[in-house]
């Protein structure tokens, strides 16, 4: 029987697992983990650490003489980079190293690189082996590539409900819904995305800091901008995110009609530290996609969605999100008019819904985490 340590996808496994250890700290780039192999034994590995760290290829490397790599495959998740970035170009160092063969998981689809570090490396004899699991590869770095493609951030759309479906009472208490384990995950999830956003509403209901609280052993990746999609101009002033502002970014995205009417108010604001986005008076119906587009402008890679059921319901009709996190718990509220997650334009047919695919769950202490990726048609 073949040992699987010499089998191909077993060996890019091992870099898309070191690959995904970058996660939260390289955005706006791409996570990437690179493996090197000599008679079925690994030599060598390193993953993309931060963003303009050193890449993959180089930690792999570092240790290595050149003639230790002659005989070796070099496996790496993305195709190595051939132009000087805040780094040097990862394929002269494997031109250096000049291993007997390299296998790719995915072509870079960053136009100063796409095609062009794979045929240099072709150019100069090397054997490079191109989409060993291409599909894992793409779905690792989802977020960089839809960035790239449409200048918009990946939508994850994060909600809590009880069993029955409801995610408040009809008061619109919600605290809380699920348990602190759950509530931890969110926090971690938090720590690892660029953008939090929620509307004025569930600012007026809950005066939320959406901030990423996590446990002192643990180090958080990103500290996320937050953003408030507020048409009407109704944030208070005194809320926590207001106050908080000059210690975490807050980014209020409000009508310019409403900002014109209320001077006063964004003077304050801003004082307290807020950035304030006016949405033109023609582009009053498309709030949302000027939200996307202005963050995707920044080159905000992912963008947590937190509420409330109007945004959420808004983002599903125009067919803008990537990924659902909803936490459900064993609770049922048995109310008519509880408050539902997901309010959007009503459906008459159920091949109407929003199809979702590569569903994972877990349980957190009795809560249950589902995590599913919108189907493109």
């Amino acid at each position: 029987m073949r040992d699987l340590r010499d089998n191909d996808e077993f060996w890019m496994r091992r870099a898309l697992d070191l690959a995904r250890q970058g996660k939260g700290s390289v955005e706006p780039n791409p996570m990437v983990g690179c493996v090197v192999v000599r008679d079925g034994e690994e030599i060598g590995a390193g993953y993309h650490q931060r963003f303009g760290g050193p890449h993959a290829e180089v930690h792999a490397l570092e240790k290595l003489e050149p003639e230790a790599v002659h005989a070796a495959t070099v496996y790496v998740t993305l195709e190595p980079c051939s132009h000087f970035g805040k780094t040097p170009p990862c394929a002269d160092l494997l031109l250096k190293h000049k291993p007997a063969r390299i296998v790719v998981a995915m072509e870079d689809p960053y136009p100063e690189v796409s095609g062009r570090g794979i045929t240099r490396l072709r150019d100069a004899g090397i054997h490079v082996e191109l989409g060993v699991l291409d599909s894992e590869a793409r779905l690792l770095n989802a977020p960089y590539i839809k960035l790239l493609d449409t200048k918009l951030p990946w939508v994850i759309a994060k909600w809590a409900m009880t069993l029955d479906g409801m995610m408040a009472t009809h008061s619109g208490d919600s605290k809380w819904i699920t348990n602190e384990a759950s509530r931890a995950f969110v926090h971690r999830m938090r720590s690892e995305v660029d953008a939090i956003l929620v509307g004025s509403e569930t600012v007026l209901l809950d005066d939320p800091m959406l901030t990423a609280r996590i446990s002192s052993e643990e180090v958080p990746r990103r500290t996320p901008l937050r953003v408030v999609l507020d048409r009407r101009f109704r944030i208070p002033v005194g809320c926590k995110l207001a106050h908080t502002a000059s210690q975490v970014g807050v980014l209020v995205v409000a009508g310019q009609s409403s900002l014109d009417a209320n001077p006063q108010k964004m003077d304050q604001l801003q004082r307290l530290g807020c950035d304030i986005l006016g949405i033109p008076p023609g582009l009053h119906d498309e709030s949302i996609e000027f939200t996307l587009r202005s963050l995707g402008a920044k080159r905000l890679t992912n963008l947590l969605v937190e509420g409330g059921a109007q945004i959420l319901g808004s983002l599903f009709d125009r067919q803008l999100v990537d990924q659902v996190d909803c936490f459900i718990a064993p609770k049922i509220l048995g109310s008519h008019d509880a408050r539902q997650p997901v309010c959007g334009k009503s459906k008459d047919w159920m091949n109407q819904a929003s199809p979702l695919d590569r569903s994972t769950w877990r349980e957190f202490d009795g809560d249950i985490h589902y995590r599913g990726f919108v189907r493109r048609s």
